[in-house]
């Protein structure tokens, strides 16, 4: 770019030497023209501009860096030519990075509504977005220019998917129990008193033997059969019994909960058992802790990317066995008959899954027989007895995962079926329906800042660390809170050894 310079002479005549503006861009260069020959150049800020003579009566001036400084020519005669320069931002980079970074977030976010702007090293996002991993995507892109500063707002999140588990218990028993045993006494015949018995089954005995009395004798089991020839002065007990039992169980327990989070279900109650602490001088105390026992069912749901759900699922069922207890000091202990299965599948809504099965047949058979009477042909099973114990055991556990909505407002739930009215006519007290009380918050808006939504979410996660970590250092003699104001454990009662 050439510029004309003031004409000597004239500059001479004018009473106050005038000066001219240059306006340069930085990276660019100007050449200064002047009528005269020039003798001396100078630059006010050599960092801003750059002026170097190439020829008698030319001069280059050089943009470095923004700013403003000034340039003087002195000419031959000793005329001088002043000049303001101004030097801007080369925002031809700056405009490149901010096409290619804009360029990048449309094409990794379709359809979504993201500004990008620049201001020296600064990036600015400005816009909707539709999830929080939409935002940390554009930011992550942007960072790449610069410094980041989010201003992006989220679209309100939908209703997390609700997950209903379905399982079934399905189990029966069968048991057959024979016995049959022969026991005979005697009370004088043949001049002899006595009784012939495998042992299994409790004997008839004489009340003496030889006595004035021999003739009697006490029976402590009858058994089922009683036979006595008085005049052979011979009995004989038999006990031939079959028992046969069943019992089936069926249970379903059915539990909703949010996808990826837990659930837990428990039809039944707890049953005390002691536990014993140390004390001073050796004398320790006893502490009375319970143990949960029932129908009980863990899971965690998961919604996958092909549509699936995941289960982490724990299905139990546990009844009272006293004949498995122990009695500690007074204390009586039952054991438990448990049957549960843990396990992980992956099932699609409305699709079910035998998740644990059992088929147990036991066959337990006693003889006890006396030797050498026992074995005479015929005879011989009069000296013997026999238990026979039959056991079939069936089970059956299968879970079926479905995804599900809440009702309605306007439809009517399921309500349980009362043979009779409870209370008659009167209901029970609630709280009072919008009718009375006003109507409800209005709905959440469209979108949502990101702040907003993460400290949401951390929110969340906290009341779920808090509630875990309530659980993990509550004593382990002591029941678990429930959910509710805080609650501190009763002491318990100590019981002397």
């Amino acid at each position: 770019m050439a510029v004309a310079a003031l004409d000597a002479q004239t500059a001479a005549q004018a009473p106050q030497q005038s000066s001219r503006e240059l306006v340069m861009t930085v990276g660019k260069s100007l050449v200064v023209n002047s009528a005269a020959t020039i003798e001396r150049v100078a630059v006010g800020f050599g960092d801003i501009a750059e002026a170097r003579a190439v020829g008698p009566k030319e001069v280059l001036l050089n943009a470095k860096a923004p700013g403003e400084t000034s340039l003087i020519i002195w000419q031959e005669g000793g005329n001088k030519l002043f000049f303001d320069v101004t030097v801007r931002a080369n925002l031809s980079p700056a405009r490149s990075k901010l096409e290619s970074l804009a360029k990048r977030v449309r094409d990794e976010l379709p359809g979504q509504q993201v500004e990008v702007s620049m201001e020296g090293e600064n990036v600015f996002l400005r816009g909707t977005v539709n999830d929080l991993v939409s935002a940390q995507r554009a930011v992550a892109i942007a960072s790449t220019g610069g410094k980041v500063t989010n201003l992006l707002y989220v679209a309100v999140p939908p209703t997390d998917a609700q997950i209903l588990l379905k399982v079934k218990f399905a189990t029966v028993d069968r048991s057959i129990i024979s016995d049959l045993g022969l026991n005979l006494v005697s009370t004088g015949a043949t001049n002899t008193s006595g009784r012939v018995s495998t042992g299994q089954f409790f004997p008839p005995g004489p009340n003496t033997i030889g006595g004035p009395q021999s003739d009697t004798f006490t029976i402590s089991d009858a058994l089922n059969i009683f036979l006595f020839r008085r005049d052979l002065n011979l009995g004989a007990t038999i006990k031939a019994l079959e028992t046969r039992g069943l019992v089936e169980l069926l249970a379903e327990p059915n539990v909703l909960a949010i996808n990826g989070k837990p659930a837990a279900f428990l039809a039944g109650g707890e049953f005390p058992y002691p536990i014993l602490q140390g004390g001073q001088g050796g004398i320790g105390t006893v502490t009375v802790a319970f143990r949960e026992f029932g129908v009980r069912l863990g899971f965690l749901p998961l919604l996958t990317p092909r549509g699936t759900i995941r289960l982490d699922v724990a299905p139990e069922v546990s009844s009272l066995d006293y004949t498995a207890g122990l009695t500690i000091q007074g204390f009586t202990v039952p054991g438990l008959a448990t049957r549960k299965v843990e396990t992980e599948i992956e099932l699609e809504s409305g699709q079910s899954f035998a998740i644990g099965g059992l088929l147990d047949r036991r066959l337990t058979q006693t003889i006890e027989k006396i030797p050498l009477l026992a074995n005479i042909p015929l005879l011989g099973k009069l000296f013997q007895s026999r238990t026979v114990n039959k056991q079939n055991n069936e089970l059956l556990v299968i879970v079926t995962p479905e995804i599900v909505r809440p009702a309605p407002s306007e439809q009517s739930i399921t309500q349980l079926n009362f043979p009779a009215p409870l209370m008659g006519d009167e209901k029970s007290p609630r709280t009072p329906g919008v009718n009375q009380t006003g109507a409800a918050p209005p709905p959440p808006g469209q979108r949502m800042p990101v702040e907003q939504l993460m400290q949401q979410l951390k929110t969340e996660g906290e009341m779920k660390l808090k509630q875990d970590k309530e659980i993990a250092t509550w004593p382990s003699s002591q029941p678990l809170p429930m959910p509710g104001p805080p609650q501190t454990p009763p002491p318990a009662a100590p019981i002397k050894q």
